[in-house]
């Protein structure tokens, strides 16, 4: 078992690189169609706008064997804020932006008119758990850190997994086959984001 953290030039990598290196995985940080074919589980990280981050990975033909070996070869991949959110058809951040299409749904920002929340939506928040997670099997606390002002409008509820409350139910977990998302940070989110990360690596492809 090994895992690839993607490297297209945006995201937090150093900080999930380490979360990954103190549970014990085998993780490497990578562009290489090479070793992201040969790594078992891949990590598809993410900060900043949806239309620059695209950008960087069609530029990196990262799209195509992201593509090759996530739909084809159904190799688990771990989407985090940003990451989860380019699972999405399209993002309305920055124009109408084409995602990777994965998972049917628009990517919309966070309608703070009713309820005057501050969007950015940063801090700690209770996710609901909507159904069976695997990735939130043997988790007690689903207290977890959010950054984002921007979620994930999934057409089909059924693979949304978690949510949590930010003046209207935001998708914080998406599941479905070999393809995880989360929208929150779980290399920031302490035990909790550990365990979600430890439950990743334990799914077999």
């Amino acid at each position: 078992m090994s895992v690839c953290i993607i490297d297209y030039g945006l995201g937090n990598i150093a900080s999930i690189f380490n979360a990954m290196k103190y549970i014990g995985a085998d993780v490497i940080v990578s562009d290489d169609p090479f070793k992201i074919k040969n790594s078992s589980h891949l990590i598809l990280p993410g900060v900043g706008s949806f239309k620059k981050g695209m950008q960087k990975l069609n530029q990196r033909g990262l799209d195509e064997i992201l593509n090759f070996e996530v739909i084809n070869n159904k190799k688990p991949i771990l989407g985090i804020c940003l990451g989860m959110q380019f699972f999405a058809t399209t993002s309305s951040e920055g124009g109408i932006v084409k995602g990777l299409d994965w998972i049917s749904g628009n990517v919309s920002r966070i309608n703070n008119k009713l309820s005057n929340l501050r969007v950015p939506h940063i801090g700690w928040n209770d996710l609901k758990i909507n159904s069976t997670s695997r990735l939130l099997n043997n988790n007690i606390d689903t207290h977890c850190y959010f950054v984002h002002s921007y979620y994930f409008n999934v057409n089909n509820t059924k693979y949304i997994t978690g949510t949590c409350s930010y003046g209207n139910d935001i998708t914080a977990i998406v599941e479905k086959d070999n393809i995880y998302g989360v929208q929150f940070h779980p290399e920031k989110s302490h035990e909790t984001g550990l365990k979600i990360l430890k439950n990743f690596i334990n799914i077999k492809c």
